[in-house]
């Protein structure tokens, strides 16, 4: 039987500079579900990449004295790298200046144009530069910019319209039967109410005030919306075309999950589903507009003076103690918070003393107690089952919280066995059993720990996956995938652990 298949995107990263902790976490996040997925056994695809037209990257690769190429070029590097440095196991790195997009995004605009849903008009109104989009007066915040709070500034050009208001009761019907498409619930209500219901303008698709973008096929003088260049990535790097798509984009399309940033919702589910039926292509089956992570409450950013970013965190504190805070830190619907104490003190409290103690205990004492072999028996206590009880009920939490895209919970659930087990070697006090000369039930108590461990290590693997392999390895084993913990005892007797090694030093409070 051919796998289930799993198509999972983030979007793309602006390459106007190098991208902070808050842009980090998006990709992390995707990183998890996929590798969550993979470890189901679905046949995975997880795209990202980098967004790199416009008028924003024409600007600073001016100020700069580059040629926007050269500066586009060197900050999708620089993504690219960070995206490496956090052990994402994405399939594809796309770049929407790579020749074949290009080519395909001038395709799907005639196509469109050919249809009837773009035409040439004027185009006068509210334009903010750094979102590269057009805004009408009603939708300003105090004036400014509903997404990043910056001015806007009048803009007056020649410019190709797609119409929108074409597709207005449409969107508006499929938002409202549709509840699973746009989560969190309040981002599909903000849609509906604030920009579907109020009547949808058309939407002004080229500009002629600069030239960093890829051209209007059949009028040069024109460059196409970075937004309708961005958007189709998804699509025209799974084998779309407009003249006959290939086998690899009927396998992969529908898209099952969009994961996107909360600033960029109305892109994604407001003109990406319209440009979508107007190519006759069916709507990803999710778009999921996550939360952002602030730094002491406040949105990351560089003209805010505030930027982390990954790769200093990284070398500070490892990959996998970066990967547990945002991935355990930053709720389902809510914004979550970053700072270098609140990081410190998750690492010292999760992952140095409930996980890395528990480990570096539990095979120190086989390696004290039975020379580093796996033993067991059948002296059994009813304290063993509870602990066993709670090791495999964890397998279908973690599943089901993850279906619902909380990831936090997930791993909540996953330090459970952690937790249970850190209980369960004070309810047992295995240095007793051993001064008492209680073999038999020393044996079972450390294979129970030691189980309980592995298991607890699969469930981990999506989410900090060098850790995962480092515990593997410590326990000698290759019982790894999700089908050797649906029971108990999977931990084969008789095979040497290796020697213990700490998987999180604690921090000192003078690190």
């Amino acid at each position: 039987m051919e796998n289930k298949k799993y198509y999972i995107t983030t979007a793309i990263a602006y390459t106007s500079g190098k991208p902070h902790i808050g842009n980090t976490y998006e990709i992390v996040l995707a990183d998890a579900i996929a590798r969550f997925k993979r470890l189901e056994g679905y046949d995975v695809y997880f795209q990202t990449g980098t967004d790199e037209h416009g008028e924003k990257i024409e600007l600073k690769a001016k100020e700069c004295g580059k040629t926007p190429k050269q500066f586009v070029d060197d900050v999708a590097s620089e993504i690219k790298k960070i995206w490496d440095i956090m052990d994402t196991s994405y399939d594809k790195f796309v770049r929407t200046t790579d020749e074949h997009h290009e080519k395909i995004v001038q395709k799907i605009f005639q196509k469109m144009y050919d249809k009837g849903d773009i035409y040439l008009g004027k185009y006068k109104g509210l334009y903010c530069t750094p979102c590269e989009s057009f805004l009408t007066e009603s939708q300003l915040v105090d004036g400014k910019c509903p997404d990043c709070g910056r001015e806007v500034s009048m803009a007056s050009e020649e410019a190709y319209f797609f119409k929108l208001s074409k597709y207005q009761e449409k969107l508006e019907k499929f938002l409202e039967e549709n509840s699973n498409f746009l989560e969190p619930e309040a981002r599909r209500n903000e849609m509906i109410n604030n920009f579907v219901k109020p009547g949808l303008q058309d939407l002004c698709v080229s500009r002629t005030s600069f030239t960093w973008g890829i051209p209007v096929p059949f009028d040069k003088k024109h460059v196409i919306y970075v937004w309708l260049d961005a958007l189709t990535n998804y699509i025209t790097n799974i084998g779309y075309d407009p003249d006959g798509s290939n086998e690899e984009f009927k396998k992969w399309w529908p898209c099952d999950l969009h994961l996107i940033g909360k600033d960029i919702v109305r892109f994604h589910s407001i003109y990406w589903p319209i440009f979508l039926w107007s190519l006759d292509l069916e709507l990803p089956k999710q778009i999921f507009g996550h939360p952002w992570l602030l730094s002491n409450n406040d949105k990351i950013g560089k003209s805010r003076g505030n930027a982390i970013y990954a790769d200093d965190l990284v070398n500070k504190y490892g990959v996998d103690a970066v990967r547990y805070y945002v991935l355990h830190e930053i709720p389902f619907a809510n914004d979550g918070n970053l700072t270098y104490e609140l990081l410190e003190e998750r690492y010292n409290s999760d992952l140095a003393n409930i996980l890395g103690n528990l480990v570096n205990r539990t095979i120190s004492m086989n390696k004290k107690y039975f020379d580093n072999v796996i033993s067991n028996s059948d002296v059994k206590d009813m304290i063993d089952d509870d602990l066993i009880n709670t090791v495999l009920s964890a397998k279908e939490k973690v599943e089901k919280n993850m279906d619902e895209l909380k990831i936090s919970d997930a791993i909540d659930n996953v330090f459970e066995i952690f937790r249970r087990s850190n209980k369960y070697i004070d309810e047992t006090c295995p240095w007793t059993l051993y001064k008492e000369g209680n073999i038999e039930r020393l044996k079972k108590v450390i294979y129970n720990l030691l189980e309980s461990i592995r298991i607890g290590a699969v469930l981990l693997s999506p989410f900090l996956p060098r850790t995962s392999n480092e515990i593997f390895k410590q326990l000698n084993t290759d019982q790894t995938d999700l089908k050797s913990i649906e029971t108990f005892g999977n931990l084969k007797v008789g095979i040497t652990l290796n020697d213990p090694k700490p998987l999180f030093m604690r921090l000192e409070k003078n690190d």
